[in-house]
């Protein structure tokens, strides 16, 4: 008997040993986290535009990780409409009752969201938000990737003020040199204008701003007239018009701006918060064949210039066409790149970066080449993270 218990002891302390040896090791055993499934849970407020490139490159992103070893599904799930934010509480909750590895979120208005994010914090889910850099009350969240939505705005303005008669690269102003690569932030433009006489720049024009009253929407119109009033040359017209980050609202809004405006002499630009509403607005100006295009010399009579923020292939083209004068680059391409990898890390149980800043720039006709279709996005050492991942 004595016996036999020696032989069982010996057995399970033989069967601890294989297991150990199974989970261990740098991650090389059946159970090693890489090689299980890692789901993440990716949630942005509609599927339009900017969004479903970011939702490409979340994609684009966990192939790569997979070519490596991973097994990284992305379940990209999004509301109906930019404004139905009970609708994206709503597939946050899911995903946390089916216990995804990791949910990333771009907010629709970022206090809907928070009573979901808490319930992913008492459910030990790591989140992420996108298109967001100020760290948000009362939730934790692993890491935020995204731009100053005040700081874009204020670049933006600046392409305005070059466009009529400023400094810079686009309009009749003073050319300033610069080099390929050169990234137009906001450092480069506040130095470009410390010396500008406001005298030089005149236009007028109007503003299509998104959701009304959300953090998004005001941060971009304070950051815009942050830069052109301080500039009297620069006249913006009556109050913005909400179209709720929509095409079809953009539309709207530019056909109103066109019924109230003389265009060229009173409206003479349109500066749109996102890149969907900008596109209505190009779209309109080109049917009511009032568009002014790169090719001719600011203010342009008769015609009214389109400014925006985003940058998707498709607004690329256009800036290339000369359809639009200007638009500030947020990164999309970034947020699901640095998303997927971001994620995979936390669920391996590594450290991230707390803010992943992708400082907004002026793309133009002169630089659209270095974005779409080929945007150079840093590479990621997948086989570093998978050795990391016990």
């Amino acid at each position: 008997m004595a016996r036999w218990c020696r032989t069982l002891a010996l057995l399970a302390a033989l069967a601890l040993l294989v297991g150990a040896c199974g989970r261990g090791g740098g991650g090389e055993g059946q159970d090693a986290r890489w090689q299980q499934e890692i789901v993440i849970g990716w949630t942005p407020p509609d599927i339009t535009g900017v969004f479903k490139t970011a939702t490409e490159f979340f994609e684009k992103a966990a192939n790569e990780a997979n070519a490596a070893g991973f097994k990284v599904k992305v379940e990209s799930r999004s509301p109906a409409t930019h404004t139905a934010f009970a609708d994206q509480v709503a597939i946050i909750d899911d995903f946390v009752s089916r216990k995804v590895d990791v949910i990333a979120i771009s907010p629709a208005d970022t206090e809907a969201i928070k009573p979901a994010v808490k319930r992913a914090n008492e459910a030990n889910i790591p989140v992420i938000i996108v298109n967001l850099l100020e760290e948000q009350a009362d939730i934790e969240v692993a890491s935020y990737i995204g731009f100053d939505n005040s700081e874009a705005a204020s670049v933006s303005a600046y392409a305005v003020l070059d466009y009529f008669g400023g400094p810079g690269v686009l309009g009749s102003g003073e050319k300033v040199d610069v080099q390929p690569d050169q990234y137009l932030d906001l450092e480069w433009w506040e130095g470009v204008y410390q010396n500008a006489d406001p005298a030089e720049i005149r236009g007028s024009g109007s503003i299509i701003e998104g959701i009304a009253g959300t953090f998004f929407s005001q941060e971009r119109l304070d950051g815009f007239h942050e830069v052109v009033d301080k500039y009297p040359g620069i006249k913006v017209l009556g109050n913005p018009l909400a179209a709720d980050w929509n095409r079809e609202k953009g539309i709207e809004a530019t056909e109103t701006f066109l019924s109230r405006y003389q265009p060229g002499s009173e409206l003479q630009f349109i500066w749109a918060a996102s890149n969907e509403m900008g596109l209505g607005a190009m779209l309109t100006a080109e049917r009511r064949n009032v568009l002014a295009t790169t090719e001719e010399s600011p203010p342009v009579e008769g015609k009214v210039a389109v400014f925006t923020n985003d940058v998707t292939p498709e607004s690329v083209a256009r800036l290339k066409e000369g359809k639009m004068v200007a638009e500030t680059h947020h990164g999309f391409a970034e947020w699901g790149w640095f998303g997927t990898q971001f994620a995979v890390q936390l669920a391996c149980g590594q450290q991230v970066a707390k803010t992943q800043d992708i400082r907004p720039r002026t793309v133009w006709q002169g630089n659209a080449d270095q974005f779409y279709p080929d945007i150079a996005l840093p590479t990621i050492d997948w086989n570093k993270i998978k050795d990391d991942c016990g």
